[in-house]
């Protein structure tokens, strides 16, 4: 939900839009980039009837915008989605089912969540990935508490620490060791500070799966190019 992940997707949507059409193509983007001081806010709150109102507001700007379909650009906020996507008249495409859909095709069927406590510690994450074959384990509750305080005492504010990525990289091999076959930086901001060189096993970057997938739909001979 920071702009920091923001960038990552209207960059790999510009980019696969220009490889698609090729010239000066570009995407034709509605974007709300929300102010993330409120938004996490609400969170700290728990208030998550305001939350979800001020997605829905950005979802129909989007729709009036032009938007042909709708994605919300964090993991932790699509506890809000059922919300988000009963407000506007355009499909919404949800984060997790580009996640499965990476992870089906690659054959991989138990993946090491990392992201906000929320996205970890709650069950629709899972329960949304279950239906592509996929197990979602987590970290223990100290690795947990440690992984939710990187995200948004540093990577949500564009800070990336080597100790911090070493730190994620043990979790992950500790996970490694308890049978997953894959991770999902299951925060839009996680592959800021995680690469696929750095990590034991291989990952699936939930930005950047998103951000694809959505390209793919826009991209559709059917569907006009807007996103």
């Amino acid at each position: 939900m920071s702009w920091h992940s923001t960038a990552e997707y209207y960059r790999i949507l510009n980019e696969r839009v220009a490889a698609a059409r090729g010239g000066h193509a570009s995407a034709c983007v509605a974007l709300q980039s929300l102010d993330f001081a409120e938004v996490r806010a609400c969170q700290q709150a728990g208030d998550w009837d305001r939350s979800a109102e001020l997605l829905a507001q950005a979802a129909r700007r989007c729709e009036a915008g032009g938007a042909d379909v709708v994605a919300l650009c964090t993991n932790l906020m699509h506890k809000n989605f059922p919300a988000m996507q009963e407000a506007v008249s355009v499909p919404c495409l949800h984060i997790a089912d580009a996640v499965g859909e990476v992870a089906r095709r690659s054959g991989w069927s138990r993946l090491l969540v990392l992201g906000t406590s929320w996205v970890m510690e709650e069950p629709w994450y899972a329960e949304r990935l279950a239906p592509y074959g996929v197990e979602a384990l987590v970290p223990d509750a100290d690795e947990r508490a440690m992984v939710d305080r990187v995200v948004f005492e540093e990577l949500t504010q564009g800070i990336v620490r080597p100790e911090s990525r070493t730190a994620y990289v043990d979790v992950i091999a500790r996970a490694a060791a308890r049978g997953a076959d894959a991770v999902v930086l299951a925060c839009t901001e996680i592959g800021l500070l995680v690469g696929p060189e750095d990590s034991p096993l291989p990952t699936v970057d939930s930005a950047h799966a998103h951000a694809h997938a959505l390209a793919d739909l826009a991209l559709r001979p059917a569907v006009a190019p807007s996103a």
